[in-house]
């Protein structure tokens, strides 16, 4: 299985909105969690994170196919923790470990 991670930036803020609102849709109609629920956040709202110096967006890239999207949060200061918010995986690709070594490749971008 090969996964790379690719970073995004502005110009990818409505196909990673897009993606986020389509991972999460299920979840959001489950369990009706507008306030909390990333499915519900508009399209501004990953706008100004990709827009934050300590930002980092990726696509997860599946063999060649965007499978979803992991944000790292690091200040690069030595002092604040770093942050995953939000990753998914795109329902046609869950269950494979995907998040898992996303996560794995984020760490050795931005350290643990």
């Amino acid at each position: 299985m090969e996964i790379k991670l690719i970073k995004a930036n502005l110009s990818d803020a409505e196909i990673l909105w897009k993606m986020q609102v389509e991972a999460f849709r299920e979840l959001l109609e489950k369990y009706q969690d507008f306030d909390t629920n990333p499915a519900s956040e508009p399209l501004n709202r990953t706008k100004e994170r990709l827009s934050m110096p300590e930002t980092y967006y990726y696509f997860i890239v599946y063999n060649d196919n965007v499978a979803g999207a992991i944000r790292v949060v690091d200040k690069k200061d030595n002092i604040t923790p770093k942050r995953i918010s939000p990753i998914w995986v795109m329902p046609e690709f869950r269950g494979k470990g995907i998040a898992q070594l996303a996560i794995k490749l984020a760490e050795e971008i931005h350290g643990a």
